[in-house]
């Protein structure tokens, strides 16, 4: 397969150039959330983090990587999505018992034209492309901001439409977008690979109806990238997988026409309800389509597979994409954004007999994690972030839930915090047993901070909480490194 089929869907983008938005910070209106919009002006250097409460587990030892959208305005114009911020990694190192605090922004195309331009120029997934735009193929829009995964001894930042863009996971430095081979150039590489136990990489690259499965060693390197024709165009930002099949959500978002900014194809098809495409790893040429009611999603859990083939997994629904078509772009604005607060943990079961059903609970919930020595296999708890004040578009709290005892449990930083995404970081060897590590944007204190739950323990609040001295936006997803021997 070669990348001509996804540069000519990129190259459509600089074809529209449109007047950017302008759009400003509206803090005056007394919505204080917006501190976790604001723009980073530039790197953040090295700092120790203050410990505010109780120790460091011993044990814990690594890096905490997490990428984000943190510069959205430049020179009276602004990106028209919260999708489209230039993307900056942090570097939260925890070691003896002490932690640091470094961010960087990825240096990409993207960032140095809008830079040179002084204005936001380059088009992406809910901005129009204004003059001095330049676009060649997927990559000139890269915003490398979605989320970030180790690849042997490079992190990669993530974005979903282009390329991984490798970093040094020591200082952040750029190294430049990654090639998996001359032909793959600029192939889209989603945001969220899935790793099996033993380290292996699956993962999607997606324009249109066209796709690509990308199978990756442990450290990175191509095993296989396998064309794929899925059975509609539609939005695709996260998929899962069991031990034994990749489980593609194929939700009514569909896209109709190439047209910029790119959001704006999309167009939703309630009526055609939601597929789910099961596809077998070994075979991929061996698929089932499921049927299921409309709805739409970001981010859903491991998958499993009972003995019998039923397959399992939790998924973070709305019942239209509201938030991503207008919401998304209220947030750069400063307005309370529609649908913020429509998210719902919910549970998709599919049945060998090719019946499938979709269980909505009553928890608000979204980015979904698990204990990762037991993806694709069978489990009992999901860690997810949940909403506990509706004033705000953000979380403000962190759930357990435990599946087998239909039981959740919650810790509530409260109203004046902006809960960020927790990572599963593992301690023991049963399922479960370990650290939750996460962020959140302290709003009294104008600052970012670090947080350490024991995992079967959360509602006893965390077990040590550190602050920085600089309050960084809210950014998406994030993985763990334990500290390299």
């Amino acid at each position: 397969m070669n990348r001509r089929a996804f540069l000519s869907a990129a190259a459509g983008l600089g074809a529209l150039a449109f007047s950017p938005e302008t759009v400003f910070a509206a803090a005056a209106n007394g919505a204080d959330w917006t501190l976790g919009l604001a723009d980073v002006e530039g790197d953040v250097a090295p700092r120790e983090l203050a410990r505010v409460h109780g120790r460091a587990p011993a044990g814990l030892d690594g890096v905490l990587y997490r990428n984000g959208p943190a510069r959205f305005r430049r020179g009276g114009s602004a990106v028209g999505h919260w999708f489209d911020g230039d993307g900056l990694v942090r570097r939260y190192a925890i070691a003896d018992g002490q932690a640091q605090l470094a961010a960087r922004f990825v240096d990409t195309p993207k960032r140095r034209v809008d830079t040179a331009v002084g204005a936001i120029v380059t088009p992406g997934f809910g901005t129009a492309a204004g003059p001095g735009a330049q676009v060649r193929g997927p990559d000139d829009v890269n915003a490398a901001n979605t989320s970030v995964m180790m690849a042997g001894q490079a992190l990669w930042a993530l974005w979903e439409a282009g390329s991984p863009a490798a970093l040094d996971p020591d200082t952040l430095e750029t190294r430049g977008f990654h090639t998996f081979r001359p032909d793959l150039k600029g192939m889209p590489f989603l945001a969220h690979p899935r790793v099996e136990p033993d380290g292996r990489v699956w993962n999607l690259g997606v324009s249109g109806s066209r796709a690509v499965v990308w199978r990756l060693s442990p450290d990175g390197a191509l095993e296989a990238a396998t064309p794929l024709t899925l059975p509609r165009a539609s939005y695709l930002h996260d998929f899962t997988a069991t031990a034994r099949h990749l489980v593609i959500v194929l939700q009514p978002w569909i896209h109709e026409r190439m047209v910029a900014p790119v959001s704006a194809g999309y167009v939703w098809r309630a009526d055609a309800g939601t597929q789910v495409l099961v596809l077998d790893k070994d075979d991929l040429s061996r698929r089932r389509v499921y049927e299921l009611p409309a709805f739409s999603a970001f981010h859903m859990g491991d998958a499993w597979e009972d003995a019998d083939g039923t397959i399992r997994f939790d998924i973070c629904t709305t019942p239209t994409p509201e938030f991503a078509v207008q919401g998304a772009r209220d947030l750069v604005a400063g307005r309370a954004p529609a649908g913020a607060d429509a998210t719902r943990l919910s549970f998709v079961t599919l049945r060998p007999d090719g019946s499938g059903a979709i269980e909505h609970t009553a928890t608000p919930a979204e980015f979904p994690r698990s204990d990762p020595r037991v993806a694709g296999r069978a489990r009992a708890r999901t860690v997810v972030l949940t909403r506990t004040d509706p004033r705000s578009p953000f979380f403000q709290a962190v759930a357990v839930q435990d599946w087998r005892r239909d039981r959740t449990e919650v810790f509530d930083f409260g109203p004046r915090t902006l809960v960020e995404e927790m990572v599963f970081v593992p301690r023991g060897a049963g399922e479960f047993d370990g650290w939750l590590v996460g962020t959140s944007v302290n709003l009294d204190a104008r600052a970012t901070e670090l947080h350490v739950f024991d995992a079967r323990h959360l509602a006893d609040g965390p077990l040590c909480t550190w602050r920085a001295d600089v309050a960084l936006p809210v950014s998406f997803h994030g993985v763990f490194a334990a500290r390299r021997s």
